[in-house]
């Protein structure tokens, strides 16, 4: 994310509560230019692989029906 100096300024508290708190990083312009940037401090907490996708798809209709094309490693030569 970047934010201009004077809106970083105004909202500097905020901001830093939400580096911490989603371990994300902000960029600091003056007229446009990066001049510094806001990082959490540490190592980023280790999210378990397990159930990291859990609620990410979406199943429409029946996956286990067939779709009834043929191909041709099915053997089947029409």
């Amino acid at each position: 994310m970047k934010i201009a100096a004077g809106k970083f300024k105004a909202q500097c508290l905020k901001l830093m509560d939400e580096v911490e708190k989603h371990h994300t990083e902000i960029i600091i312009t003056k007229y446009g230019k990066p001049v510094a940037r806001l990082v959490p401090v540490g190592e980023q907490p280790v999210r378990p692989v397990f159930g990291l996708l859990k609620d990410s798809v979406s199943v429409y209709g029946d996956i286990v029906e067939p779709v009834g094309d043929t191909w041709e490693a099915d053997g089947h030569n029409e």
